[in-house]
């Protein structure tokens, strides 16, 4: 006789987890966590830069990164621990300038719109609080590699409570809670199968033949999920692709002072942050460009960083940070998004199965979002009542909506 539940979700990365979390505090239901990793981490959550952001062009996209980022800043009562092992580095997300003069006040205004703090530094004030950076506008050579006498930068936009998270430790917190009030989470459990009739779910079937009967299901599988679909007999409209992200790390050195923020420079296409207590440096990318290399296989993929992409990002690096020399080996990794290549927006909510609920195509935005996304499949399973509720309509990020109009198909629309 096989095992039931209520709900069953099916992924434990920051999505699954959050969502599970979201669920719990307002219903009894029976809920169950399937991860077919061996442990937490092994998705695309473990391999992320946990970045938390507010910009984003359109103002619904805003709320939602400012309610996640709201469960992260209060983390121990979100996750309901006292001492819990991640921390929020709230060391701000600085805006290099583009060369645009009129940008940064703009966006001041727009982020106090929605309750957010930010503020326009000139060089000066960038160069007094980050004393490591250069606010230069002039973008490096990437042909020839030559060096530049660097000019000013001009006005750049501070979001001052961003910042970041360390994934690992966010999803072992989240794992303690959880099992703090009852809900089981289960590795090893890989799901291969989905039964339906009548257009509605029953139950899900395991690699090694056992079938836990639900009536609730929430793909949250990140670069798995299309796999899920299949098993539901869904036609999935949106493109939503495994698509894999490089990043490189390097050891700080003691010549580069004072504080990091979390950076984000348009012009050469990077963005940077400390890791390590600040004893280590991540760059990455934000071109479209970076962003192109789909998955077929998410289990069977390249996971180191290539030469070309590392110096190519450490050249970027090193003219944002000019003390920055690299010493030792360089170290990096890559990890995958879940790219919806139709409006790089996520697709969350119910579906034309009864039952099926989907939280997938978070396209680099995930980590941030993942608790107003909680709480989006939380309030249509079981209503409103969550301490951490985000008010952005279901609608926005529903599976049956239109594509959203975004001026670009990066990971900064």
């Amino acid at each position: 006789m096989g095992d039931s539940a209520d709900i069953v979700i099916v992924g434990a990365g920051i999505i699954g987890l959050c969502t599970a979390l979201q669920l719990a505090r307002r219903t009894d239901a029976k809920i169950l966590v399937l991860e077919k990793g061996v442990g937490p981490g092994e998705g695309s959550t473990g391999a992320s830069s946990a970045v938390c952001r507010f910009k984003y062009t359109r103002p619904e996209t805003v709320d939602l990164a400012r309610d996640g980022i709201a469960a992260y800043q209060n983390w121990s009562d979100f996750v309901g621990l006292k001492a819990p092992l991640a921390q929020f580095h709230r060391h701000g997300v600085l805006w290099f300038a583009d060369g645009r003069a009129d940008w940064p006040a703009q966006e001041v205004a727009r982020l106090a719109s929605h309750s957010i703090r930010a503020a326009v530094l000139d060089d000066a004030q960038l160069k007094e609080r980050f004393p490591a950076l250069n606010p230069c506008a002039i973008p490096p050579d990437f042909e020839g590699g030559e060096s530049h006498m660097c000019g000013p930068g001009g006005l750049h936009l501070l979001e001052l409570d961003g910042g970041y998270m360390d994934p690992v430790d966010a999803l072992q917190d989240l794992l303690a809670s959880l099992r703090e009030i009852g809900v089981e989470v289960r590795f090893r459990a890989h799901v291969t199968g989905i039964e339906t009739h009548g257009g509605a779910v029953l139950g899900v079937t395991l690699a090694k033949g056992e079938r836990i009967a639900c009536g609730q299901i929430v793909n949250a599988a990140g670069p798995w999920c299309n796999d899920i679909f299949s098993y539901v007999g869904l036609d999935c409209p949106w493109p939503l692709k495994p698509t894999r992200i490089q990043i490189v790390h390097v050891d700080r050195p003691a010549e580069v002072v004072g504080d990091i923020p979390v950076a984000v420079d348009p012009l050469s296409g990077i963005y940077f942050r400390s890791q390590s207590r600040g004893q280590e440096i991540i760059v990455g990318s934000i071109l479209e460009e970076d962003e192109r290399e789909a998955i077929e296989r998410p289990d069977d993929y390249a996971r180191f960083v290539e030469d070309d992409f590392a110096q190519t990002k450490l050249h970027a690096l090193q003219h944002k940070i000019p003390a920055l020399s690299i010493r030792g080996k360089v170290r990096g990794y890559s990890g995958l998004y879940t790219i919806n290549a139709t409006d790089v927006h996520p697709v969350v909510g119910k579906t034309a199965v009864r039952g099926f609920y989907v939280a997938n195509g978070c396209s680099g935005h995930g980590f941030k979002l993942a608790p107003a996304i909680g709480s989006l499949i939380a309030q249509e399973i079981a209503g409103k009542g969550g301490a951490f509720d985000t008010d952005v309509s279901p609608a926005f990020l529903a599976f049956d909506r239109p594509p959203i109009a975004v001026a670009s198909k990066s990971v900064l629309a």
